[in-house]
């Protein structure tokens, strides 16, 4: 296996002052492993962005909750570096919780506002745990493009106020959601999923898009809107919705009438597992 692998944020980051100091590009795509077709399409936009692409793998403690699944997240790191070596990956950085948390570490991140709805009401702290990560990730690679997928629409946004608010000056990118073929978004918790939720988790996607139909028909108002969405999502006997809302698609405000682009984002509970979906409704523009 041709990837270098790095284990410690001290190495990875001698490593990236000395790409950048020989005029090198870096592009990061940060991932928590158990790799799959929605991980790999990221590192193919990063690719040709880049002259060195770097892939962390790490399955970040201090962004899952009690109850939630640490122990269980599915982990292969011989199976992920092989798929990454084949996507062009150079560096790998596969560091120990130890490693990225030594003893006596305090200091967290946080952005109130983009945090507080959507994912961020149910899983309080969630996204300081992520916000953190991603500032260490990027103080270790010191990349000048990152890559992240738009599945997690909410942590997207997030990083990219990261990124602006702590002058960190890097591109941050977002990589559409990419799915089965009966439209369920990829996920690394879709193996969680019994034969009969996997059975009926498109219906998620199916959801939105009987929203996004009502939106091209002409209405606007979200309660048209959602109707339409959770009428197909509640006949999935199994699904127990969390939420399933209308969000500006910029600053995450609740919206009651769509008249700029608007996330339409749901996230659902079968028996364990939850899955979140979204997409986006562009307003047409005026006609000349």
């Amino acid at each position: 296996m041709n990837i270098e692998i790095i284990r410690t944020p001290s190495e990875l980051r001698a490593r990236a002052f000395a790409l950048r100091a020989g005029g090198e590009r870096i592009g990061l795509v940060p991932t928590m492993g158990a790799l799959h077709e929605g991980h790999l399409s990221l590192l193919r936009i990063a690719r040709p962005l880049c002259d060195m692409l770097i892939m962390s793998i790490f399955v970040n403690p201090t962004q899952f909750g009690v109850g939630e699944d640490l122990e269980s997240y599915p982990r292969n790191e011989e199976s992920d570096l092989a798929q990454a070596e084949k996507c062009g990956v150079d560096i790998a950085f596969c560091p120990s919780p130890e490693a990225m948390y030594p003893s006596g570490y305090q200091t967290a991140l946080t952005l109130p506002t983009l945090a507080a709805p959507l994912c961020g009401a149910k899983r309080p702290g969630h996204f300081d745990g992520v916000a953190t990560v991603v500032s260490k990730l990027w103080n270790a690679a010191l990349p000048h493009v990152a890559v992240f997928g738009e599945k997690d629409f909410q942590q997207l946004a997030i990083l990219r106020q990261l990124s602006l608010d702590l002058d960190f000056g890097i591109e941050v990118l977002g990589g559409p959601i990419i799915r089965e073929e009966d439209g369920l978004a990829l996920s690394s918790r879709n193996v969680y999923l019994s034969q009969e939720e996997r059975a009926q988790a498109p219906r998620l996607r199916q959801g939105l898009l009987a929203a996004e139909q009502r939106y091209s028909e002409g209405a606007t108002d979200a309660v048209a809107l959602l109707s339409a969405a959770r009428a197909i999502i509640d006949a999935a006997p199994l699904a127990r919705i969390e939420y399933l809302q209308l969000r500006n698609a910029t600053s995450l405000a609740e919206v009651q009438e769509v008249t700029a682009p608007t996330l339409l984002a749901v996230a659902a509970r079968f028996g364990g597992t939850r899955l979140i979906d979204n997409l986006v409704l562009h307003p047409c523009p005026p006609q000349a």
